[in-house]
């Protein structure tokens, strides 16, 4: 072989396999100490692992979305330290001042919007809010796939700017653990560390399909006592952000009805206020406005560049 034609390295190396079986191993270490066993881990690893040896373009996809399982860690391990911990929980306060901003009079009687709705649901809408609320968390992911492929570039920016409103979110659920509207529906304002987690007004989409859809969500939820900001609320902003940004057309029209369904939803359901959901929207425009700001510095920067590199 002539000396100057560089030598092929080889797909699967010893290094590799190496970092990835220990970073796996130790996930799940972790996560038991952490929370416990679950089979989710060991799913997560399987794809992880699975799309790393796969193909280079596997291995660059999931590379790429590493940033994703990050979050997704962290979000689990939020069980490890309930927020209920670190600061008193809002319960009736956030309840008054949501009747005192939102309140609707009916039949001599003030009305939180979600008390309002409670009484006043339909099956259509039922049905309509489930669909809506099942986009929360695929629409993001799809839309991260879809960016992926058309510009890794960008593709990156709504990565890093996802996980830094996610991170945000965790500030405030730390600095100001909140009861969702269906707590105070079922169990007043008295304060109970280990309440589980409830569908609330979803559980009408369960029962008119007659699957546990949000029953099986719901039970795996990380805190109950996270209501404000309602990063459901979030996402979608996001999403249309970035869809605006990079023009993509009629996709937009369809990421802006997402959206609207959302804020509804959340509050149809009784799982957010409307102060939530202003909250989730608040959050989403200050991570926007915090991530295009910090990705004029430097250090960020080079750390897009260099994962830009590594995927492309």
């Amino acid at each position: 072989m002539p000396k100057d034609l560089p030598t092929r390295q080889p797909f699967i190396t010893a290094k590799n396999l190496l970092i990835t079986t220990a970073i796996s191993l130790f996930y799940l270490l972790l996560s038991r100490i952490m929370v416990g066993y679950k089979s989710d881990q060991l799913v997560l690893v399987a794809i992880f692992n699975g799309c790393f040896y796969i193909s280079v373009a596997t291995r660059k996809f999931i590379l790429g979305f590493s940033i994703f399982i990050v979050y997704w860690i962290l979000f689990d391990y939020m069980k490890a330290f309930p927020n209920y911990l670190f600061h008193s929980v809002s319960i009736e306060e956030l309840y008054n001042l949501e009747k005192h901003m939102f309140g609707i009079h009916l039949n001599g009687t003030i009305l939180t919007p979600n008390e309002y709705w409670k009484v006043n649901s339909n099956t259509f809408i039922d049905v309509l809010s489930g669909f809506f609320y099942l986009m929360w968390i695929p629409v993001p992911l799809a839309f991260a796939a879809f960016m992926f492929f058309k510009n890794r570039k960008q593709f990156l920016l709504f990565s890093f700017t996802f996980v830094l409103v996610n991170l945000l979110g965790f500030i405030v659920y730390y600095a100001y653990p909140a009861a969702p509207p269906w707590y105070v529906q079922l169990h007043g304002f008295k304060f109970h560390a280990h309440t589980p987690g409830n569908t609330g007004g979803l559980i009408r989409f369960d029962h008119f399909f007659n699957l546990p859809v949000f029953q099986s969500i719901y039970s795996k939820g990380s805190n109950v006592f996270a209501a404000m900001p309602s990063l459901h609320s979030s996402y979608p902003v996001i999403v249309l952000y970035y869809g605006w940004k990079n023009k993509l057309g009629a996709l937009n029209v369809f990421f802006f009805v997402v959206m609207i369904g959302i804020w509804f939803t959340a509050v149809y359901t009784s799982h957010h206020y409307v102060l939530d959901v202003l909250a989730g929207i608040t959050t989403a425009c200050i991570g926007i406005l915090l991530f295009n700001w910090l990705s004029t510095k430097t250090k960020l920067r080079v750390l897009i560049d260099n994962m830009f590199k590594a995927i492309s």
